[in-house]
């Protein structure tokens, strides 16, 4: 959420946004520093001065937490989802459109040094990562909720909107691989060409032709 848009929340609301966004910042700047093991659920809620109900008010674990930039942004892919146009484009066109919406929305100052930070967290980090199989899992259960919802498909047994969920998935992974790879300043308009890049290589994989390595 923009900060523009939580200057127009009630104030209990903004508090509540700021809490959640200390206990962020906090748990990837201590993670970091002392390593995921090495950070106590206690520690992080005392560094942030709130207590573990309040913790638990707004995450689940703290793989939740550390995970919670790119979050974020498929809660966000889920918005979009319930008010994209989908006329005149293919499902893929469309789910692919709805990401990047998603990720002009991703304007809070430093979320993309936070993405940097949870994904390299991840990476050392099993328990990040397995929090984020589940998480997308139930994610693109959530997706594919809304696209039966709201367009003509057939029904569960019809495996194409799975599949077209799967490839932008991938994609992403893709895009986000090649972006956290790239040195200097992280930016969000960065991993945004990363991504279209990513979009665009898609129909040439489902076709490359699978040819043996020619001897030197």
């Amino acid at each position: 959420m923009s900060e523009a848009a939580n200057e127009r929340l009630p104030l209990r609301e903004r508090k509540k946004l700021r809490t959640r966004q200390a206990l962020i910042d906090t748990a990837l700047e201590m993670f970091t520093e002392r390593g995921f093991d090495g950070t106590t659920l206690d520690e992080l809620c005392d560094a942030v001065d709130v207590s573990k109900r309040t913790f638990f008010r707004n995450f689940t674990s703290k793989e939740d937490v550390a995970s919670a930039p790119t979050q974020d942004l498929w809660a966000a892919f889920l918005d979009e989802l319930e008010t994209c146009e989908p006329a005149g484009r293919t499902l893929l066109g469309m789910l692919q459109d709805a990401l990047l919406a998603a990720l002009d929305r991703m304007t809070a100052d430093g979320w993309a040094q936070r993405v940097l930070l949870s994904r390299r967290l991840t990476e050392k980090a099993p328990s990040i990562g397995a929090h984020g199989l589940h998480f997308c899992d139930r994610t693109g259960r959530a997706a594919l909720t809304v696209l039966h919802r709201r367009l003509d498909l057939d029904g569960p047994g019809d495996l194409r909107p799975r599949l077209a969920l799967d490839v932008l998935i991938a994609a992403f992974h893709c895009a986000l691989d090649t972006w956290t790879s790239r040195p200097g300043t992280p930016t969000r308009t960065g991993l945004a060409a990363n991504l279209r890049e990513a979009f665009d290589a898609v129909p040439g994989s489902l076709t490359l032709t699978a040819e043996p390595r020619k001897a030197p």
